[in-house]
């Protein structure tokens, strides 16, 4: 599997365990947060580049993160 590939199939996972939340943008908030917190700027960078090329890839609500992730400013 790709870095990418690898990142997607994470990304994804971290999306399923917040998807339990009734609210969805609490959900995205979680998905984002994890993103945030334990992944460094380049994963985050990769990640993003990844959604904007092959957006079916990543589950709606990880794409969601990845979107809000993409306007921030990434250190």
């Amino acid at each position: 599997m790709s870095g990418a590939g690898q990142l997607v199939k994470m990304a994804n996972d971290i999306a399923s365990f917040f998807a339990a939340d009734p609210d969805q943008s609490a959900a995205v908030d979680g998905v984002l947060g994890h993103n945030q917190k334990f992944w460094d700027p380049r994963m985050r960078r990769k990640l993003v580049a990844h959604w904007q090329s092959h957006p079916a890839e990543l589950s709606p609500l990880a794409a969601a993160a990845a979107e809000r992730l993409a306007s921030m400013p990434v250190a």
